[in-house]
Formats: C-alpha cells, structure tokens, sequence
C-alpha cells in the first residue's frame, strides 16, 4: 500500500492483509487458506528475471584477457554454442573501448540481454509457458482471458476479477480459514435457548463462542464490500462496523437495563487493546529485535486524544461522587460532554485524512531481526549460488576485483516487491458480501441477546462478579480477530499498522462508541446511561492511559515494555476476579 494510501480504514485493511495472507500467518487462528491474487506465492523464479533479459540494472563484467576465447575455455563447451559465442565476442568489441570497459553505457542491457539465435527445442518452449504463468506479465495474460469469460452464477455482470463461481464464493466465506470451525456453536446456542431447561452458563459459554469467528467474518465482509465501494464509503463502512459487535451487546444489554455490562464492557474493551494487545504486539515483536520504531507524532496525537477521553469520564464522575445531587445533572452533564465528543471524533477524521494526511504517511525506521542460534545468516543462500557460479565459470569466470557485489547478482525479493506493487482483488461479489454482512450482523445480534440473558446465571452464585465478565470476558468477543491481526504484524516489524489497529480502536470505543450510546441512552430516556462510571472502572482506565502515554511517547519500543502493559492487564484482571459481585448496587 503506499504511503499516501493511510487513512483510517486503509490501516485495518492494511493490518488484515499482512495478518490474514503470506508468510508468518500459519500460527494465527484467523488467517486466510485462500489468497488473493496479490498475495500470490512467487515460489517458481522468473526465467527471463534469471537470464537478465528485461533487467536495466545488470552490467557486463570484464573477464581475463587472454588470447583465447572465454566461451572456448569455460568448461562443458559444446560446438553447437560456438556461433552463439562468437555473435557475443563481436558485440562486446563493437561497445568496448581498448580497456575492456563498455564506450556506451546504454549498451550494458544491450549485451547481457543479448539472447541466442539458437532456436529453442520442444522442451524449452513448454517450459516457458510453464514459467510465464508465474510472472506477473504472464498472470495478466491468463487472468485477462479468464475474465473474459464471465462464467460462474453471476454471469453477464462485468466482473474485473477472476469470476465468481457458487463454489468460489462459499470457499471465500465459509470454508477460508480455520477459526470458522467454531460457526457450528452459533446454531448450537441458539438452538439452546429455545430448548428449555438448560443451564444458563453453557448458554453463555456456547453463545460467546460462537461470535468470536462471526466477528472475524463481518471484518472480512467490511473489507470485501470497501473494495467494491471506495476509499469514502469504505471509511464510513469501517467507522460504522469497525466495533460492531461491541456497539450490538452494548446496546441490547442497554436495551435491557443492564447498565453496568455496558460500561464496564466499553471500559475493558479500551483496556484489552491499549494493555492486552499492543503488550503483546511490543514483546512478540521485540524478542528478537533490539528495538521497534513507529511513527511518533501519530503516537503522541493518540496519547492526547486519550487524555481527553479519560478527562471526559472523571470529570462526570467526579462531580457524581462530591456534589451529592441527582441524576438529572449528571445525564445533561454526560449528554453535553457526549456531544462533544463526537464533534472532537469528527475533527480528528478530518485532521488525519486532509489537513495533516501528510504527517501520518511518514514511514518509521526497519530493525532486522536477530538470527537465530544455527540458523544461517540472511543472504547465505544467494551468495553461495553467486560463489558457485563463479567457481563454475573456470578460467572465464570474471576478475574478483570488477565483480559486482552478491546482492547485485541475486535478489530473492525480487518477486515479494513485485508483488506488494500489485493491487488488491475482491474475493467475493458485492451481493454476497452484503449478504454476508447482513446475516452476521442479525446471528451475532441474536448470540449476543442470549448471551447477556445468561450473564446473570454466571455472577448469581457470586463467584464471577459482573465487573469482570465485562471488563474480561466481554472484550474478548469482539476484538479476538483484531487482536491476532496486531500481534501478526508486529511480529512482521510493521509497528505503525499493530498501534493503528490496538490505539485506533481504543480511540474509536473512547470517542465515537461511548458518547454514542450515551446519546442512545438519551433517546431511550434512560438516565442510568451516562458517564459516570464506577469509582474502580475509572481508576484502572487512568492508570491504564497513563502507563500507555509514558510508553508510546518516544515513538519506539522493546519487549520489557511489553511485559509491563500485560502485567499491569494481569494485575485489573485479578482485582475484578475479586471485586463484590453486589458493586452494581
């Protein structure tokens, strides 16, 4: 994606591509078994990238002087080559002064891509078209000859993509990654609902299992439906569904009176990302690097934007604690600062996307990783072939002192820039994934109905406090596919996308998701829905942005940083394990 690309959809997109397809995925739950197009496996070299042929870069190499011709004094020479070799001597006078250096530097692709008059056998010609389909002039042949097909159940449409098949689009959904295995807990929990005389708490353990891989669906389905629609829609997309089942069990447990679930869920989702997740994004990320660098300003623009959040619920509950009044003040109070909110939600957009985009496109410093114990160093391989193929030119082979370095020789990411440099191609057709969208949406509103019907048979017998339920249990719901997609880029060094995804969401719930639903609250005409929260909610949010501030300031980090946010998350876990099941009260 380049750089001028970033905006706040683009990010998670972004995120979710590196997270979902390509190498260093397997161990992620989430991640796609079908590609896309753009993340195509360039496993079979390019044979004309290995025979130098359309490459600019490549310059000739002066070989000893002798009398003699290189081609007759390199070994396995073959008379049939002999005409081939003479053809190259010729040319090599012709564009070389007497030092042996080329008189014409346009001429150095002229005499490396000189190709043999030699007419290619059987054999060699059903290679080629073997090897075409793995280049990316080749692929654009093949797939402009599929498209024009126009085949599969929604034939006649004018599909820029690889067509769509009955099976292509149920594998895309269904069948495209291994945490859709748990889709078989949605029936079961519905099912359970209706059959009477279950116990509460597997209900709940079914259902809350079941919209852990619908989530992850829905953010597939967002993504798929923004590539179809644009840059604009898909933002607004995004900002709508962006924390969809968050906004879906906070407002049925709203719609229920169960106000406390709903703030102390919202409170643990801002938790579970600022703590939980860019935790582990900074130790798995850093284990084997010294540091890892991200964009600064960016950093500190969302350390002050939480600063604000966090302000924005003290204060409400500040004068909740100390003034001694009723509800009404407070609701207008929360409303009026509700407002605001949003407006200053609003202007963040704006700055981010037109009047500083610039500021966030700034790319932070790479740090490579460090080699394992026995593994071999990076570029090994490639200079082993490059030192082999010298030793194997014998006397022919080019003088040390006026041979280019190893890297010039081979590039074994060659095929990956290649590939990054393509775009993205929709996997399923804009119906299906609105349907898609629809019907996730609907099941995960139902799992999430019966879910918070059940949470009363878990903290019942006092064991498990609704504190905990919403401030750990809840989070991770919605954000389980998100959390993957942080730590699998942070693991990649691409820390500005793992601080896009965890802050960004945590913004996201603080200033857009909280005032909102306590302007629901305000259309519902409940009082109880505003922002005064419970004393120890608040105070473990403080700390939590606090540490958070003082840790991102610098715009880098390591893996001792990260072992301090999840410590600090392990210690809220613990203290809501053993807050009063009666704190409602």
């Amino acid at each position: 994606m380049a750089p001028n690309d970033y905006n706040l959809y683009t990010t998670k997109r972004a995120a979710r591509q590196e997270a979902w397809h390509g190498p260093g995925t397997e161990w992620n739950p989430f991640s796609k078994t079908t590609r896309r197009s753009s993340t195509f496996p360039a496993q079979v070299p390019d044979e004309e990238a290995l025979r130098g042929l359309e490459e600019p870069g490549l310059r000739t190499i002066n070989t000893e002087n002798g009398p003699r011709s290189s081609a007759s004094q390199a070994p396995f020479f073959n008379s049939q080559n002999a005409g081939t070799a003479m053809e190259m001597q010729d040319l090599e006078k012709s564009a070389t002064n007497n030092d042996g250096r080329p008189s014409d530097p346009s001429t150095e692709a002229t005499i490396v891509g000189r190709q043999s008059s030699r007419q290619p056998s059987v054999e060699e010609k059903a290679r080629r078209r073997f090897l075409s389909r793995f280049t990316k002039k080749g692929r654009e042949e093949v797939d402009g000859e599929e498209k024009k097909k126009k085949g599969g159940i929604f034939r006649g449409k004018d599909i820029k993509h690889a067509p769509f098949t009955l099976r292509s689009q149920l594998q895309n959904t269904v069948f495209n990654s291994w945490i859709n295995i748990l889709l078989i807990a949605a029936p079961v929990g519905i099912a359970l609902n209706y059959a009477g005389g279950v116990n509460g708490i597997v209900i709940f353990v079914v259902n809350f299992i079941a919209i852990i891989p619908l989530a992850a669906m829905l953010s597939f389905a967002t993504e798929e439906i923004s590539l179809h629609v644009g840059e604009s829609l898909g933002g607004l997309l995004n900002a709508s569904f962006g924390n969809a089942v968050e906004m879906i069990v906070a407002i049925i447990a709203l719609a229920k009176g169960e106000v406390l679930i709903v703030q102390t869920s919202l409170v643990g989702s801002i938790l579970s990302n600022l703590l939980l997740v860019m935790g582990m994004c900074f130790f798995f990320g850093g284990l084997r690097r010294e540091e890892q660098f991200f964009n600064q300003t960016v950093a500190q623009t969302a350390a002050s934007l939480l600063a604000l959040a966090i302000a924005s619920v003290i204060v409400p509950t500040a004068f909740d604690l100390w003034s001694e009044t009723t509800d009404a003040p407070i609701a207008a109070i929360s409303r009026g600062t509700s407002v605001i909110l949003l407006v200053v939600y609003i202007g963040y957009l704006y700055f981010q996307l037109h009047t500083h985009s610039t500021m966030f496109n700034e790319e932070s410093q790479k740090v490579p990783m460090k080699p394992r114990k026995h593994a071999l160093p990076q570029g090994a391989i490639a200079k082993g072939l490059a030192k082999a193929g010298g030793i194997g030119a014998g006397p022919g082979r080019a003088n040390i002192a006026e041979r280019p370095p190893n890297d010039e020789l081979i590039n074994p990411n060659a095929h990956e820039e290649d590939e990054e440099e393509e775009g993205e191609e929709a996997q399923l057709h804009i119906l299906v994934a609105w349907a898609t969208l629809a019907i996730c949406t609907a099941i995960i509103g139902l799992c999430a109905e019966f879910m918070v019907d059940s949470i009363s048979a878990i903290t019942e017998g006092g064991a498990i406090s609704e504190e905990f339920v919403g401030l750990i249990l809840l989070p991770i719901v919605g954000n389980a596919a998100e959390h993957a997609t942080a730590v699998t880029v942070a693991c990649k060094d691409k820390m500005d996308l793992a601080i896009g995804v965890a802050v960004g969401s945590s913004m996201q719930v603080a200033l857009f998701l909280i005032p909102l639903l306590v302007v629901i609250g305000w259309i519902m005409g409940n009082d109880a829905m505003n922002l005064s929260f419970d004393g120890f909610q608040v105070a473990v949010l403080f700390v939590a942005i606090l540490l958070v501030n003082y840790l991102i300031g610098d715009g880098k980090s390591h893996w001792l940083e990260g072992m301090l946010l999840q410590c600090l998350y392990i210690i809220i876990a613990v203290c809501a394990w053993y807050y009063p099941a009666t704190g409602a009260a």
